[in-house]
């Protein structure tokens, strides 16, 4: 058992039957009345973020989740395979429980499979990865002055907004928890 108080971003917990990760928490303690902690959890098994409130010192459950290191491979209809990069054992996930994570997920790309007891819940990316402009509007002389964008397709499909001065070909590093653009490679 956890106590709220000690709430930290990326904690795993498990409430209401469900398995949750922590997006954000916020300690209130209001002038009147009693003190509590604001937060809002992420359903590790649905996607669905939701907004708790819970009472200061109260007790929830901490999830053990497992991270196995394991490498995407290939998609095969509607599953995608990943293997262990240490026992080569072969997992097969459906397209609709990773369908954020296929945006940013390349052949050969090693990435963590959170397991909770036996349970497959998803796939953990890295923070930032890197991905080729597939196609973009190419840049004038003098645009980036202005400090505009324009959307660029990269290689796996996803549409991001990137500076004028980006071109086809280039490879961008891209933030994965918002899909943003960071920075050429």
């Amino acid at each position: 058992m956890i106590s709220v108080n000690d709430f930290r971003t990326g904690l795993t917990i498990e409430v209401d039957n469900g398995i949750w990760r922590v997006v954000e928490f916020q300690h209130v303690k209001p002038g009147k009345g009693a003190a509590f902690v604001r937060s809002k959890l992420r359903n590790l098994r649905t996607g669905a973020i939701q907004e708790k409130t819970f009472r200061a010192g109260e007790k929830v459950a901490k999830a053990q989740i497992e991270n196995r290191q394991m490498q995407y491979l290939y998609a095969n209809g509607d599953q995608h395979v990943f293997m262990d990069t240490e026992s080569y054992e072969q997992l097969e996930l459906p397209g609709n429980q990773i369908e954020y994570e296929l945006k940013f997920l390349l052949a050969n790309m090693s990435v963590h499979i959170m397991m909770f007891q036996g349970e497959t819940l998803g796939v953990e990316l890295p923070n930032t990865v890197e991905l080729k402009v597939a196609e973009t509007e190419p840049g004038i002389k003098g645009d980036t002055a202005s400090g505009g964008t324009k959307p660029a397709i990269l290689e796996t499909g996803l549409s991001v907004q990137v500076p004028f001065f980006i071109n086809e070909g280039d490879v961008l590093i891209i933030n994965t928890t918002d899909a943003s653009y960071v920075s050429r490679a």
